[in-house]
């Protein structure tokens, strides 16, 4: 870049003499690398109970007018039931805490939350709230989706077998549309990972089998 600039302005010296000259002036600017920080997985044991551990993440599309949309998508890791799957047109850190906080008041509260390091699940308002509610919140690797393989599994059938096969009209025939077909995956649809039973079906055999009978005398 330097032998062209005085190329340039008329320099006409051989490029080993310009060289020797910007090393023998100091003028050599090292770049200085950014060192890769190594962060370590943080294995999350498995999730055997309802509402033991979520996993959450975003996803895009777009209206029939082209205009763009994003969806909360939550997962329960064991029982593989969705919560809720919340749509608006921005989706900021304080609305991730409400939509929070109504489930909190309909279903209870996880454990932990599995999240990839977007600027909403980094955020100082969802870290405050989850020391509150005593809910860990469990970060992917950077670059490393595999870490939380149950939302990326989820999100891949939200967008396969909903939002691709629907042209929608507006927000609000969005979120219809996106919720019919979520409650259809959490009770018609089922899983080879629970025996062929739903996920509300395997939720409820979950609960049967955690409630003690009592025994007649």
């Amino acid at each position: 870049m330097l032998i062209w600039k005085l190329r340039q302005q008329g320099v006409r010296d051989n490029h080993k003499r310009i060289r020797r000259v910007y090393r023998l002036e100091g003028l050599v600017v090292r770049r200085q690398r950014r060192k890769r920080v190594a962060v370590p997985r943080v294995v999350v044991p498995a999730a055997t109970q309802a509402n033991e551990q979520w996993a959450m993440d975003f996803m895009r599309d777009t209206l029939a007018d082209g205009r763009a949309f994003r969806a909360l998508t939550l997962i329960d890791t064991c029982t593989r039931e969705s919560p809720v799957i919340e749509v608006d047109v921005s989706l900021g850190a304080v609305r991730v805490v409400a939509v929070l906080q109504r489930l909190r008041a309909t279903r209870g509260l996880p454990q932990r939350i599995t999240v990839d390091n977007g600027p909403e699940f980094q955020s100082k308002a969802l870290d405050a709230w989850a020391h509150h509610n005593h809910v860990q919140l469990v970060f992917s690797r950077p670059g490393k989706p595999v870490d939380n393989t149950f939302i990326e599994a989820f999100n891949g059938r939200v967008r396969d077998e909903c939002l691709n096969q629907h042209w929608f009209l507006s927000l609000a025939d969005a979120r219809r549309t996106i919720e019919r077909w979520r409650e259809s995956y959490n009770t018609a649809r089922p899983h080879s990972s629970l025996g062929g039973r739903t996920p509300s079906e395997y939720a409820t055999a979950l609960l049967a089998l955690a409630t003690p009978t009592r025994l007649s005398a």
